[in-house]
């Protein structure tokens, strides 16, 4: 059975729960880095990558020539965790509040940015190496991370964006753009039947591209056009057309389109938007979403951190149906 858990916590924990059982008290010298070694046939790398991470917490130090001693027996949270989120934006708040909620007071966290830069992305990365219990990250498009993500002394767990290669090695929760795009047309195929052509507007450089496979495979079988531009500005609509934007901004300057043309949304032309939020339920008369539950995100991701098994979780998806379609 595949685990979470890399091999250094094993001296971790035989430290953590020697405290809590009361078998290590403070100035209780712990075993040597050889005795680790041959308790659980690691080897020095991965012995010396747990006492690094106790003497990190607080937990011992270190007498040269003689080897390591229990200095505090006030066992820190049991999680100290990194979260490395792309951007933030209203969902991401989601996500994290409700992330923060459910871990409670069992977790210290740290939330950063990399705002998809790759060369931040890595040094955040690197930098929090060996000084956290648990890794969030959510990396977005980034390809080739495993060999970035396999140097961390802790556990990985990966969030939103589905990394094929790497399923099996980490935890995640993640959504299925492709799949999410193509379910949802066909629940709505009813209201979408009095249009000919579907508009995918997003900007490739940050947003996943298999939402666009998806609305191909739809418009494959059920018979419409489709194409994918990079912004709304500078395009006028053509009645029977439906735009699925991404981007809030691309959606104000559709609806601005619309009133220069005299289009009214739902009947003229129609608009999917990614991603629910409350002034979506009455801007322009309702705007249809195509969302995930980001508060479910957060609530699972959180529950995953204390299970020892690796679990790949698809995030469900909800189409809400409002007069823009």
């Amino acid at each position: 059975m595949k685990s979470n858990k890399s091999k250094y916590k094993l001296v971790v924990d035989y430290v953590i729960d020697g405290i809590n059982e009361g078998r290590l008290k403070k100035g209780a010298w712990i075993p040597s880095l050889n005795e680790f070694r041959e308790m659980y046939g690691l080897s020095r790398d991965t012995v010396f990558s747990g006492i690094r991470e106790l003497k990190s917490r607080g937990i011992i130090k270190s007498n040269p020539g003689v080897g390591y001693y229990i200095v505090s027996t006030r066992v820190p949270f049991k999680h100290n965790i990194f979260l490395l989120f792309n951007e933030f934006n209203e969902f991401k708040e989601d996500i994290y509040n409700s992330f923060m909620e459910t871990v409670g007071n069992s977790a210290t966290v740290d939330l950063y940015f990399h705002n998809y830069n790759r060369k931040v992305f890595e040094t955040l990365v690197n930098n929090a190496n060996h000084k956290y219990t648990t890794y969030i990250i959510m990396s977005g498009k980034f390809a080739d991370i495993g060999p970035l993500l396999e140097s961390l002394s802790g556990n990985v767990f990966l969030l939103d964006h589905y990394h094929s290669e790497l399923k099996g090695k980490y935890s995640s929760v993640f959504q299925n753009f492709e799949k999410d795009t193509y379910e949802a047309l066909v629940y709505g195929l009813s209201n979408l039947r009095k249009y000919k052509h579907i508009v995918m507007v997003q900007k490739d450089s940050k947003e996943p591209f298999e939402r666009y496979d998806g609305l191909r495979a739809f418009c494959k079988e059920h018979g419409f056009t489709h194409e994918c531009i990079g912004e709304i500005q500078g395009r006028e609509i053509v009645k029977q057309e439906v735009f699925m934007v991404v981007n809030d901004r691309d959606l104000v300057n559709l609806l601005k389109q619309a009133d220069r043309q005299q289009l009214v949304p739902g009947k003229d032309f129609g608009i999917i938007s990614y991603n629910d939020t409350p002034l979506k339920e009455v801007l322009a008369g309702g705007i249809t979403t195509l969302s995930t539950d980001f508060k479910l995100m957060g609530r699972t991701m959180a529950s995953l951190i204390n299970k020892k098994t690796i679990e790949t979780i698809e995030n469900p998806w909800n189409l809400n149906i409002r007069n823009s379609l």
